[in-house]
């Protein structure tokens, strides 16, 4: 059974640093693109960053220069390096598995992140 973890959430002040960290157990990571996503009270999940099993990276507009995703491979965990944190950046963040083959996809139930004063 596949299961994504994730951590590294918390508190932080405008403009300082966190580092989200998800872990795949259950299938070979390599066969997985992953992601992060982020989602705030009231609002729709939005796409924050991918990254293919190759190491390619796609990033939303509005972490671009800021974000940067990346993925070890031989330990089966992808990253979050998120910089120059903005009250707007406050959010549940969720991480995303998707076969890069058959589509099935797999969520983990997400870290908070709070950006706040």
């Amino acid at each position: 059974q596949v299961r994504v973890v994730e951590s590294g959430g918390g508190l932080v002040q405008p403009g300082g640093s966190l580092r989200l960290s998800c872990v795949l157990s259950g299938n070979i990571f390599r066969s997985y693109t992953m992601g992060w996503y982020r989602q705030a009270p009231g609002e729709q999940r939005d796409l924050v960053a991918t990254i293919t099993s190759g190491g390619s990276a796609n990033y939303a507009d509005f972490v671009k220069g800021r974000f940067t995703i990346s993925r070890d491979n031989a330990k089966n965990t992808v990253y979050l390096q998120m910089n120059s944190l903005k009250p707007e950046d406050t959010a549940v963040y969720h991480c995303n598995a998707r076969h890069r083959i058959t589509d099935s996809e797999y969520w983990g139930q997400g870290t908070q992140v709070t950006v706040s004063s």
